[in-house]
């Protein structure tokens, strides 16, 4: 019942009233925190995850990242369907354990990779073809949330993630340079990383957790496209040469501005993994989705503690090594 869990505990209280769901349990820990969530949201509580198993169907997993294997491994091998939040886990090897478990116990295992729900993205999505170029800054003011992992695990996985989507799942990741760099934390707080894919594509990726204002900006080039997408505002935009006029004048610009259905991205995340696991359908953002980003943010720091040793500045932490 941490920041995060308590805004899963509110949608699903909400699903609950509209008779989408039953609310059964929350769990922490922290006794204090799971009796005032509990109360707040008319539901039972527990400290103990494993007194779940037997009274639920499925559960939101927003435990630090360093407990995802241990309880989200034990609810699946139990046929428990879990959503846990991104990263998958701290190691590809703890993923595989996790897609492991899910296969053993034939439950759903989905990954809160939670852009892909942004309503931004969603009615851009098929207007996306053969990206050949992306900008992207995620920026944030410090906050003393997820300091247990790098920005690059808390904050680029969003968009690395979001870049492979697009780019294409199948598409190898043939070149990647990154630097980071600790400055609130013992690990890295703020970095840059470049991306080159196989197909051509390119993309220049930013995250940073130590900064003054909100920057959520993804911007890429396509044929004949220039595109831009704002995950805080919700706005997404394609702008393209419109035809010159009948009086022969220059071509100009034409921006089109799509048209978002503003639903909040948590409640289309949980929605999505409450009809998946209703309907017998195939997880929205499979295990191996989480496997695949993990593996290119560790790869990204990888490049970072490479980088950092180039240029002798200090070891940066590195989360999960």
């Amino acid at each position: 019942m941490g920041h995060l869990g308590r805004q899963h505990a509110r949608i699903h209280s909400d699903l609950a009233v509209e008779g989408l769901t039953q609310f059964v349990s929350v769990c922490d820990i922290d006794e204090v925190a799971a009796k005032a969530i509990a109360t707040e949201r008319n539901t039972a509580w527990t400290s103990e995850w494993r007194e779940l198993i037997g009274k639920v169907d499925a559960v939101s997993l927003a435990v630090p990242t360093v407990s995802h294997c241990e309880i989200a491994g034990g609810l699946l091998e139990a046929g428990v369907h879990v959503l846990v939040e991104k990263p998958i886990s701290r190691t590809l090897e703890e993923a595989d354990q996790m897609i492991a478990a899910a296969d053993k116990g034939g439950a759903l295992l989905q990954i809160g990779h939670l852009e892909r729900f942004n309503p931004a993205l969603i009615a851009l999505r098929p207007h996306v073809r053969k990206p050949v170029y992306f900008e992207i800054h995620r920026v944030g003011e410090f906050t003393a949330r997820s300091l247990d992992i790098d920005v690059v695990l808390d904050l680029m996985i969003h968009d690395l993630d979001i870049v492979q989507w697009l780019v294409g799942e199948e598409i190898e990741v043939t070149e990647l340079h990154a630097v980071g760099i600790p400055i609130l934390t013992n690990k890295v707080d703020a970095a840059n990383a470049r991306l080159e894919f196989a197909s051509g594509a390119v993309a220049n990726i930013t995250a940073s957790r130590v900064g003054t204002e909100k920057i959520r900006k993804m911007r890429f080039f396509q044929p004949h496209d220039y595109v831009a997408i704002d995950y805080a505002t919700r706005h997404a935009s394609i702008s393209s040469l419109a035809p010159p006029t009948a009086e022969g004048a220059w071509p100009g610009v034409k921006i089109h501005n799509l048209d978002v259905i503003d639903v909040e991205p948590l409640r289309a995340e949980i929605m999505s993994f409450v009809e998946a696991v209703q309907d017998g359908l195939p997880s929205p953002i499979s295990g191996g989705d989480g496997r695949r980003a993990l593996a290119l943010a560790l790869r990204v720091l990888d490049r970072i503690e490479e980088h950092t040793a180039k240029v002798q500045v200090g070891s940066v932490g590195a989360s999960f090594r």
